[in-house]
């Protein structure tokens, strides 16, 4: 090692013979020093060698807080001195400034709640209205996928809008005394529950996230929506479009408003504050499909009644 060929060149300075001996204070307190870290780092490794790990780790201690160390011999003591601290089971009173420096807890805002209001519509209003939050300063985390129920219920879906997490499973059950099929075509999801009667259900996971449009292939009337979400910041609107989506963090967002009477989800940039209000005012210039599609895709009239 550097430092013991240093020691000894020292000592083998001191020791020459010369017309004067070497009696240079400073030279003297040089070897003085020299002597003392490796006393010190040695008689650590020894003791540690020894399983006394209590007494290697005082001795690194010490030999840390000698001023003007050198940096290679810091380096190899630290993670050395820390071996010796997790065996000997605890942690010292005090720690030098090096090796642990202040730390400053620092504090997560509060996440908030977030309200707001949606008009518009058209003629089914502004309820069922899906609001997604995702950010843009920032990373939107992966939300938890749920299991949700979902009846066909005197000949409806209800809920009419239901809006879950990607990668839940959505238990289809029918509470009518009649049969039931339902279905969709959609991109998001194609599947298919097969003829269900009174009191059968199936049980569909979403792993894609879109809007689904959900069918029944024996009664053309019957149509919902599942909006499949890859946010944790969601809501549907009530019947008067008002909404809430609680814990959400302060920052920068893309609000996106999907409704079933709009071409297109209305999206915009929002901030996250104490006490903000959302209000969207939405289109209704999607023109509803008179000839909903069976299972097969072909055309139905749904004036027929079935």
């Amino acid at each position: 090692m550097r430092m013991f060929s240093l020691l000894a060149a020292l000592i083998a300075a001191a020791a020459a013979p010369d017309k004067k001996p070497a009696r240079d204070p400073r030279l003297l307190r040089l070897i003085d020093r020299e002597m003392q870290i490796a006393n010190l780092l040695s008689g650590g490794k020894l003791a540690y060698d020894a399983g006394d790990f209590s007494s290697a780790a005082a001795k690194w201690e010490a030999l840390l807080k000698i001023e003007g160390l050198p940096a290679d011999v810091e380096r190899a003591v630290k993670p050395l001195l820390a071996e010796a601290r997790s065996r000997r089971g605890e942690t010292p009173a005090a720690e030098t400034k090096e090796e642990v420096p202040e730390k400053q807890e620092k504090q997560e805002p509060k996440p908030l709640t977030v309200s707001g209001t949606v008009s518009g519509g058209g003629a089914a209003g502004p309820g069922g209205a899906v609001v997604t939050l995702r950010r843009v300063d920032g990373w939107t985390p992966k939300p938890a996928p749920l299991n949700k129920p979902l009846l066909q219920k005197e000949k409806r879906f209800l809920p009419h809008v239901l809006a879950v997490p990607v990668g839940s499973s959505v238990n289809f059950r029918n509470e009518d005394a009649l049969f039931h099929n339902v279905f969709s075509l959609s991109r998001a999801a194609k599947f298919d529950t097969g003829l269900r009667k009174a009191g059968e259900e199936a049980a569909i996971k979403f792993d894609k996230p879109g809007v689904v449009e959900l069918l029944c292939n024996i009664h053309a009337t019957m149509i919902g929506y599942l909006v499949v979400v890859d946010t944790p910041w969601y809501a549907v609107t009530d019947g008067s479009g008002a909404f809430q989506i609680k814990t959400v963090p302060p920052g920068e967002y893309e609000a996106a408003v999907w409704h079933e009477n709009s071409s297109a989800p209305l999206k915009r940039k929002i901030t996250v504050a104490e006490g903000s209000q959302l209000a969207f005012t939405l289109a209704a210039d999607k023109r509803a499909n008179p000839f909903p599609p069976d299972k097969y895709g072909k055309p139905r009239q749904q004036q027929l009644g079935y």
